[in-house]
């Protein structure tokens, strides 16, 4: 991703922040069957790799656990927020007309390898963490 020096963010925990805020995570891989892209809730474990690990959970029906292999290189992309940038929001617009419009957004690219587990018990660890995670906010969770 093209990102100009001047947008880059080079805290750790700031992207930490950025992941945990919004969850809802877009894995790229690249399997068998070609590329695919698939939307799914993330839990970000910043005590576990260099960079931290996220853990996700994804549906038995969903052909994406068995398309890839464990040790596939995978892409997460978190989206924040974005929004359209006028030119007429710069005051110089007026005087120079050399402004253009543009797209502020916040994004965090998390590149990494697949694991698939297979134990039942770490799949259930994930399914409860997750589902902890998001009803612990719910009037009755």
């Amino acid at each position: 991703m093209y990102v100009p020096a001047h947008f880059d963010e080079p805290s750790r925990e700031v992207l930490y922040e950025l992941i945990e805020n919004s969850a809802l995570g877009m894995l790229i891989t690249h399997g068998r069957s070609g590329l695919d892209a698939n939307h799914i809730p993330f839990e970000l474990d910043t005590s576990q790799g260099e960079n931290g690990t996220l853990r996700c959970h994804v549906a038995r029906n969903n052909p994406v656990w068995q398309d890839v292999a464990t040790g596939d290189e995978v892409l997460v992309v978190f989206r924040a927020a974005d929004a359209y940038i006028s030119p007429r929001w710069y005051p110089s617009k007026q005087e120079f007309h050399k402004q253009v419009p543009t797209w502020n957004y916040l994004v965090a690219h998390a590149y990494g390898r697949n694991t698939i587990p297979r134990r039942r018990t770490l799949v259930r660890r994930n399914v409860a963490k997750l589902t902890h995670r998001h009803e612990s906010s719910q009037p009755v969770p």
